[in-house]
């Protein structure tokens, strides 16, 4: 990068755009990527096994994240399910995790906020793609649909977990509707934060990474999926894949995650492995925080990695 010399007198300069903004820079709070901190994350419904916010024990000293799963831009009214272009409905456990639900445990914990994921993986078994018709008519009616389900459930945040692509190549697309939805809902007081949700893919990071070189600003949240990598992970492999994704998405906050899921019949990493890599991470001051893939994976197992994870970063 060239430097310039400017030279203007001291009116023209306290009145130009560039100043403020230069202002805006020096007092906005920085964000600081792998620093210790107590922020922890739950996915929850996806699964419909009855689980309930109750039912996962909270500690009080960290920031506590559920994150309903998911809200789709797709119809279930066909076989496969067709593309909405933004018109998002519900497709979580609402009958467990219902707008009253969402207001008793944020009424109950202090620390709770309450978001929901969009996209997602699959649909009844299919597989659901990215699939914009124009930039413009998708967050419109995006931001129309997902403010009116937010405002019903009484939710704070979004995060995004598209995984498939109908274009591949169409990185633009992705970055201004995910960029300009979260930009207008935050500008209108919709969601207070806002996640990503990418994992080691080759066209899924293209995607992130363009939507993060242009709208890190409006992205509080890295919620990488390190379980993606291979069973045979080591936890000084863990320590560095996640130092390479800090580098991916540099000034982020960079959460280390793990699944309480089959491990070994999907081939990912397993929960112990992730557990001790986090450990390894607040040894070295580095743990942003942690997610868990997810609340109902862990229902049958008395969410023993949720409690030793929020012991961890309380400490």
């Amino acid at each position: 990068m060239s430097s310039q010399q400017i030279k203007m007198d001291s009116s023209t300069l306290f009145s130009t755009p560039l100043f403020f903004s230069f202002l805006t820079f020096l007092l906005a709070p920085m964000a600081v990527s792998g620093a210790n901190s107590n922020h922890f994350a739950e996915y929850i419904g996806a699964q419909f096994r009855g689980v309930k916010f109750s039912d996962v024990p909270i500690n009080s000293s960290v920031n506590f994240h559920y994150i309903c799963s998911f809200t789709i831009d797709y119809s279930v009214a066909t076989t496969p399910p067709t593309p909405t272009n933004g018109e998002f409905g519900v497709f979580w456990d609402t009958e467990n995790l219902s707008p009253d639900a969402v207001s008793a445990i944020k009424q109950n914990y202090s620390n709770v906020k309450v978001a929901v994921s969009l996209g997602g993986a699959t649909v009844n078994d299919y597989t659901v793609y990215f699939n914009a018709t124009s930039v413009d008519s998708w967050v419109s009616n995006a931001v129309s649909s997902l403010t009116s389900i937010i405002q019903e459930y009484n939710l704070d945040g979004i995060d995004i977990d598209y995984e498939s692509f109908s274009d591949a190549n169409d990185t633009n697309t992705f970055t201004e509707c995910i960029g300009q939805l979260i930009t207008t809902l935050k500008n209108n007081g919709v969601i207070s934060f806002a996640s990503i949700a990418p994992y080691a893919d080759p066209t899924v990071q293209s995607m992130y990474e363009a939507l993060w070189a242009k709208y890190s600003s409006v992205i509080d949240y890295v919620n990488f999926q390190f379980y993606g990598y291979g069973a045979d992970t080591t936890v000084d492999q863990y320590v560095q894949y996640y130092d390479e994704q800090v580098s991916n998405y540099p000034g982020g906050n960079v959460l280390a995650s793990f699944t309480t899921g089959n491990t070994t019949e999907s081939g990912v990493i397993s929960a112990d492995t992730g557990l001790s890599a986090c450990k390894e991470l607040k040894s070295e001051n580095k743990l942003y925080g942690i997610f868990i893939w997810s609340a109902d994976d862990s229902l049958s197992q008395g969410f023993t990695y949720e409690i030793q994870s929020q012991a961890l970063l309380a400490s």
